[in-house]
């Protein structure tokens, strides 16, 4: 039987993986207001955004089909669509080229398709969602339906951001790594960990009910951090700048129970405490303890893992059908 060979830190990478194809938040609505246009660096590429006058938000490349001109230095959104600083080409949220101003007949090939690579875009929740797939292809599955965000009676929702040193793939083990929430959050136990692979979805739940994941793709994760009968959803959402950085976007709400209630209070303790340091908490969130790790860290290919380590595997398997390559 052959030795298991364990790599030294040398033969390690950090994140040795593509960019994951599927839905991700590029920003949220209140940032881009009509007629602004915004360079965005995402999928480890420069993108540019814009929003038209009747509100629809456009996600392409930079550079204009024509002459090569850099469409977010200098370009102008009118009416719909963004208009190139050079000569005035104009194109919509889809690619397609709308006006020549100078010109009597259109290029054949812009006749028959778009011209400009542009990104489905959904908004919904306030967020503006991106469809990335590395060779172009459509949609295969939705941005998933969050019913605490599309119901009254909850709080505003609160935002965070995080640039964190690592990929979407590293981030999402956590969930199911259930032994470091002892030794790196310090909580008093190793609490179990169920999970599952549904095609795109990855279902887990910690502790018994304790918080229920739903991952949706690589980028979207639904969390609810349940305790005395009160909820919190932690709606995350991960945004691959290149291969070794992740914009980490979290959203969270919860009833709006009455100030000073019992349900107040432990909603308003889950909620810092999924972030940072809950006074009187005896564990960490992950902004004090994991970002240390997520930062410096490397991936093992062939883990050395125990009996008591969770579904590590599983979680791996679940990722891996989110690599094309281009």
């Amino acid at each position: 039987m052959k030795d298991q060979i364990v790599q030294t830190s040398t033969e390690l990478e950090r994140c040795p993986f593509p960019i994951p194809y599927g839905w991700y938040v590029i920003e949220l609505s209140e940032n881009l207001a009509v007629g602004d246009i915004q360079n965005v660096e995402a999928f480890d590429q420069q993108w540019v955004m814009f929003r038209g006058e009747d509100g629809s938000v456009g996600v392409t490349d930079t550079i204009c089909p024509h002459l090569g001109a850099h469409l977010g230095h200098g370009g102008k959104v009118v009416g719909n669509n963004i208009r190139c600083p050079f000569h005035h080409w104009e194109y919509d949220h889809q690619g397609w080229c709308k006006k020549i101003p100078y010109g009597k007949v259109m290029p054949g090939i812009a006749k028959k398709k778009p011209i400009l690579r542009s990104l489905p875009t959904q908004e919904r929740y306030n967020l503006i969602f991106v469809w990335y797939h590395p060779k172009g292809e459509e949609p295969t599955f939705e941005v998933p339906t969050i019913p605490e965000l599309e119901s009254e009676g909850y709080i505003p929702v609160r935002h965070g951001q995080w640039d964190i040193g690592t990929c979407l793939q590293e981030i999402g083990e956590n969930s199911v790594d259930n032994a470091h929430l002892k030794f790196l959050h310090g909580s008093p136990v190793i609490p179990p960990v169920e999970a599952s692979i549904d095609g795109h979805n990855f279902n887990f739940d910690i502790g018994g009910g304790y918080i229920v994941g739903k991952c949706h793709g690589a980028g979207i994760q639904e969390l609810r951090h349940n305790q005395q009968g009160v909820s919190m959803l932690m709606f995350s959402t991960g945004l691959p700048v290149n291969p070794e950085l992740t914009r980490t976007r979290m959203h969270f709400t919860f009833k709006d129970y009455p100030e000073g209630s019992k349900e107040r209070n432990v909603a308003e303790t889950l909620y810092q405490h999924s972030i940072g340091e809950a006074e009187g908490k005896d564990s960490a969130g992950f902004e004090s303890v994991d970002m240390l790790v997520w930062n410096n860290k490397k991936y093992r290919p062939e883990p050395l893992l125990c009996d008591g380590d969770g579904p590590i595997q599983l979680w791996r398997k679940f990722s891996q059908q989110f690599y094309v390559d281009a």
